[in-house]
């Protein structure tokens, strides 16, 4: 069998959610099934680290495409002239996209429909692509995976899919995510808190990750408990990050907050499991990961219950409602004082994170990448 992949999102210098989606399961498949060539797509040069296997053929589809013209040029255009030269059985896109122009079956994987619920989060050419063509991709597709059964409800609401067409795929946290010892705990705080304790905040500086409300929740933290604690956000700079950076200049505790900026996953990983707490307030997710990052270094969750947060984590977080940030400040306060409940999060978010494994993942996406030629 010939097996398509979109390998568009595989970035040696910014792997992050499609990318590592791609790449943790792809790598999985690609080995376990040695019998099938899978043809890797890319549209720029790529990294040789890709190319997990023998059985993979990397091809170059060029311009590279980050605009809607562009990707209205590779998936129309070019992706149907490719699939029709390797005589391709199926073809995977990660990113909810497809390609109209082919009868060759298709699996899309779909995270969550941000942009319909929260459309000022978007620039208004990507909305409009977003808003006319998504709906015609997942009627296109063969098959669709998506990360959650909240996301799964919500495509089948919004763009009246059957529900047979919809596997759910859930996601997962990289094993390298684990607890970290007393003395890496020591020089990490040193090395960003100035020895002191700290929550953590993990993702991009978007508006959709809900910081303006996080720091006004952190603000109540400090006024009332006269602590020490700082604040720690480690992400690279999005969409719309001007706000954000702006309104530190002229916040009260700014020296007590801390902006990593991208930082490598070895060090993100003892970030993360140095910090006090994890919190992550994101008004809108399809799944969510970094709490799971979290769970995994045997750090306790603050989460919005909206979305797919609970569905997620389950009974191993602490909710606050994502718009309140007094609310936000009372589970960060609820944490800091009770250290009991603290330590209960921690015993419950260990058997959360236990539950997703990017071999599951895999598995998973495999079956309904097969359905996708049924």
């Amino acid at each position: 069998m010939i097996i398509a992949i979109n390998a568009r999102f595989l970035l040696s210098d910014y792997l992050e959610g499609y990318g590592n989606f791609i790449h943790e399961t792809l790598k999985r498949i690609v080995i376990n099934h040695p019998e099938h060539r899978f043809i890797f797509i890319f549209d720029r040069a790529f990294d040789p680290q890709f190319i997990f296997a023998e059985n993979i053929l990397p091809v170059v589809a060029r311009p590279p495409a980050r605009h809607p013209l562009l990707w209205k040029f590779w998936y129309q255009f070019q992706i149907p002239r490719i699939l029709k030269k390797y005589k391709a059985d199926v073809f995977l896109s990660a990113d909810g996209f497809c390609s109209l122009n082919t009868q060759v079956p298709q699996c899309v994987v779909i995270h969550d429909l941000a942009f319909l619920h929260y459309p000022e989060f978007h620039k208004k050419a990507h909305l409009s692509f977003f808003k006319k063509y998504i709906p015609l991709f997942l009627h296109k597709a063969s098959s669709i995976a998506t990360v959650s059964q909240f996301s799964k409800s919500d495509i089948k609401k919004q763009f009246q899919i059957d529900d047979s067409k919809i596997d759910v795929v859930y996601s997962a946290a990289k094993s390298v995510f684990r607890p970290i010892d007393d003395i890496e705990k020591t020089e990490t705080k040193t090395k960003y808190t100035e020895g002191k304790e700290f929550f953590l905040f993990t993702g991009a500086i978007h508006p959709r990750k809900n910081l303006m409300n996080l720091l006004k929740a952190f603000s109540l933290f400090k006024k009332r408990l006269h602590s020490n604690m700082k604040l720690v956000i480690a992400g690279r700079l999005a969409w719309q990050y001007a706000s954000f950076t702006e309104s530190l200049k002229s916040y009260k505790f700014r020296n007590d907050v801390v902006l990593t900026g991208y930082v490598e996953e070895s060090e993100l990983v003892k970030i993360t499991g140095a910090a006090y707490a994890m919190v992550y307030p994101s008004l809108f997710e399809g799944f969510g990961v970094p709490p799971l990052e979290s769970m995994q270094c045997f750090v306790p969750v603050i989460t919005s219950e909206k979305s797919a947060m609970f569905e997620i984590t389950r009974d191993a977080a602490l909710y606050a409602i994502a718009n309140d940030p007094a609310d936000i400040a009372e589970k960060m306060m609820l944490l800091y004082k009770d250290e009991t409940l603290r330590k209960e999060m921690i015993e419950k978010g260990k058997i959360v994170a236990s539950s997703y494994s990017w071999d599951n993942t895999s598995n998973l996406l495999w079956h309904s990448i097969l359905k996708a030629m049924q």
